[in-house]
């Protein structure tokens, strides 16, 4: 997670973007390196026979056509600085037909009710225009590119994906989607600075800059409840953006449908598109407690779809009793961009104690404006459809976010641990408890030391971790032996880590591959289509998907993978470990409250190994 601490003191040296043309490009790794390490990867899954067989595929790969593919994917690097970078945003996000709003959407509760916004009837709007005003100004830091570059030890971290957190929205496609990114820094020009609001089925919108000054959090209020009181004396609307939950070629043709409505439709969508950010009004007033974040996790994911706009990078949602949760499109970046943002205007709210202490003035500027579109018949009809079809879908979800307080990151450290992959263990052990075998598992590492890098997969379930996982529930092993173990499952998982962050992983190289393959109209290689492939989560078929969301008091999550699956997202703070644990409850055998209970138990079988032998 990058330093987040010396902001201030770089951003007077170095511009945010300063270092974007130097990043070095993404490395393609060593074919035989990365066949070695997927054959590694799949070993828990097999047994002698099924292994001996994937092996035998995967030296035929290797000396056969993967040589042919690995050289032209080589050849593809050479003209490019990132060959990853347009075939992940297009397979793993824009050529997506489902509704990605559902299945692929981020989103977490703010952590403001452990300090100075507990929850509380009356404060919706005065939270939420400070909150509205401290982003703003990071808005304001980005464009004259006051953010500090982020870093990993000494390595400069791609500051691309904070370029999109603005003024950037997905459009639907028939057949692929795309993105739509408005952003400009100050040297590059104008950049569009309207705010879209969203409350009861309606759209509105009003500039958050009034002659070249930014609107205070007074003047934001007055606007906030100029909307608030129309929505409430008045009809609902007709709640447009539930379509946006949509299928996304469905959503694709009712969009084309409402332009052909009316031409003047586009440019009300353009005005959504655009806008800096959207803030959602929502009704709702979601339990919400330090210790427990479901409800308000839950909502803030799967709530009410006619406040909120699922196309639009940020999505800012103020709940009626002052809570508030963001909620996010995945494809244009991913979460740590997003936190290193919220974690800064967090630090900015509770300088200031949740309040506002500037001028109360009030300018005179112009009221909201509403976004009224012309609809008939058949996009009522559509509206009703996608409610009925999201609500349908989002019942499914079960989904809890509990904090484990007895210890954090902290000591955690003090027993010379690496925290992150202290809880990548205990999920393991705590999915080996609850379904008695291994869980082929997905973790985020990020590869943003090259440039435009995003992400690549660390298999956490490793031989070295089922081995360890096995001891634990092995009655005759001792003490001695389980840490023994657990001591080799870290150090294999650190090792991955570090191999994935420089450009050593092989999941990535893996689908370069694939897609090499599927771009010269090849036959799919045998590798990818034997069934050792799937089973140990090649192709998206992780049952655990999981993610570090940094060290902050941010949690977010997103639904899991697999319909027999779990999305299993978490917070290492000094005194705690928060988790939010995902899963469909039409699948019997999952439970998202037993397996997070389940990893809590086992954070506590774990410390006790380190007390018992003294580590």
């Amino acid at each position: 997670v990058p330093a987040m601490d010396k902001q201030v003191l770089e951003a007077a040296a170095e511009r945010t973007f300063q270092y974007q043309d130097s990043l070095p490009p993404l490395p393609v790794p060593a074919l035989e390196d990365s066949l070695r390490k997927y054959l590694d990867a799949v070993k828990p899954f097999l047994n002698q026979e099924e292994y001996q067989r994937t092996e035998h595929i995967v030296k035929n790969f290797e000396n056969g056509i993967g040589k042919e593919l690995h050289q032209k994917l080589l050849e593809r690097a050479k003209t490019r600085r990132n060959w990853l970078e347009d075939w992940w945003q297009n397979v793993v996000y824009l050529d997506l037909r489902i509704s990605t709003q559902i299945y692929c959407n981020i989103g977490g509760p703010a952590p403001y009710i452990e300090t100075y916004w507990p929850p509380k009837e009356g404060t919706q709007i005065e939270r939420a225009s400070v909150n509205i005003w401290h982003t703003l100004k990071y808005w304001d830091l980005l464009r004259t590119e006051k953010v500090a570059v982020d870093r990993s030890g000494n390595a400069v971290l791609d500051m691309n994906q904070y370029r999109k957190l603005f003024c950037t929205c997905k459009i639907p496609g028939v057949t692929r989607d795309s993105i739509c990114n408005y952003f400009k820094t100050e040297t590059e020009g104008e950049c569009p600075s309207h705010l879209v609001v969203l409350c009861r089925g309606r759209v509105f919108t009003f500039d958050a800059l009034h002659e070249g000054n930014m609107l205070n959090p007074p003047e934001i209020s007055r606007q906030l409840t100029y909307i608030q009181k129309r929505c409430y004396s008045e009809p609902d609307g007709p709640g447009l953006a539930a379509l946006t939950s949509e299928e996304r070629t469905k959503w694709a043709k009712m969009r084309e449908y409402l332009i052909d409505l009316d031409p003047k439709n586009l440019t009300l969508l353009e005005k959504i598109q655009q806008s800096l950010f959207v803030v959602c009004l929502d009704d709702a007033s979601p339990y919400a407690t330090p210790e427990d974040y479901s409800e308000i996790a839950r909502l803030g994911l799967t709530g009410d779809p006619t406040v909120r706009w699922g196309d639009k990078s940020y999505n800012s949602i103020f709940f009626s009793n002052g809570t508030c949760s963001v909620f996010c499109d995945h494809a244009p970046f991913d979460a740590m961009a997003l936190i290193v943002m919220l974690f800064h205007t967090e630090r900015k709210i509770s300088e200031n104690e949740g309040k506002w202490k500037g001028s109360d003035k009030v300018r005179d500027i112009p009221w909201p404006e509403e976004l009224v579109f012309t609809v008939d018949q058949k996009i009522k009809n559509g509206i009703e459809h996608a409610k009925e079809s999201y609500y349908q879908k989002v019942s499914d979800v079960q989904l809890v976010s509990y904090a484990f307080t007895s210890f954090g990151k902290a000591l955690i450290r003090k027993k010379k641990l690496h925290p992150d992959t202290f809880v990548q263990l205990a999920l393991q052990l705590a999915y080996y408890k609850c379904h008695g075998r291994p869980g082929c598992c997905y973790e985020t590492a990020m590869t943003r030391r090259f440039y435009h890098g995003r992400t690549e997969t660390m298999r956490s379930c490793t031989v070295e971790a089922v081995e360890w996982c096995r001891s634990m529930l092995d009655p005759s092993a001792t003490a001695y032996q389980r840490q023994q173990l657990m001591l080799r499952a870290f150090a294999k998982h650190n090792k991955m880590r570090k191999e994935c962050e420089t450009g050593k992983g092989f999941d990535r190289h893996l689908l370069g591959l694939l897609l090499i393959a599927q771009e010269q109209g090849l036959p799919v290689p045998e590798l990818f289509v034997d069934p050792a492939f799937t089973t140990s989560g090649g192709g998206g078929n992780f049952v655990l998907s999981t993610s570090l969301t940094g060290y902050t008091k941010f949690n977010g999550s997103a639904l899991p993978m697999v319909h027999h699956g779990y999305g299993f997202f978490y917070a290492v703070r000094d005194d705690r470990i928060v988790a939010t644990c995902s899963a469909w409850k039409s699948c019997p055998e999952t439970d998202a409250e037993v397996l997070c209970r389940t990893v809590f138990q086992s954070f506590q079988d774990m410390l006790q190994l380190t007390v018992t032998s003294q580590l």
